[in-house]
């Protein structure tokens, strides 16, 4: 059975194209913490991973470089020739499926409210006072 789930963070913001047959695929890669680190080696593994269709419509989205993801597929191996003539071996993981590796929250800062405040005051929202009740036709 050829199965994988991965958790770590991407290292650069997702490379997103598109098939002319309108098929989106997205590139990324991920780093890995391994569990047991030795003395003097390296502490991460940097696996690249590529998604299709609705998968890799959901990455391009949703997700960029430092952003924890989650997610499940399969290990592919293939081969290709390079301009000098040299065989050239991938492994890719093929994500199945993906998910945020944290809450959007965990990077930001809590006011009073128990609630949260953006690290960005530009996310997109308004603030909206309190008395907007007052001012609408319906109730």
């Amino acid at each position: 059975m050829n199965n994988v789930a991965l958790a770590g963070r991407l290292t650069r913001d997702p490379d997103v194209r598109y098939t002319d047959g309108g098929s989106t695929i997205a590139r990324f890669s991920i780093a890995v913490n391994r569990r047991f680190k030795t003395d003097n080696g390296p502490t991460a593994d940097f696996i690249s991973c590529v998604a299709f269709g609705k998968t890799a419509e959901f990455v391009e989205k949703y997700f960029f470089k430092g952003m924890k993801i989650d997610l499940t597929g399969r290990i592919q191996t293939g081969s290709y020739t390079n301009n000098e003539e040299m065989k050239v071996y991938t492994t890719d993981v093929v994500c199945e499926s993906v998910e945020f590796g944290e809450s959007k929250s965990s990077g930001q800062q809590s006011n009073s409210k128990g609630g949260f405040l953006p690290s960005d005051p530009g996310d997109g929202f308004m603030n909206v006072s309190d008395s907007i009740d007052e001012e609408l036709p319906f109730k």
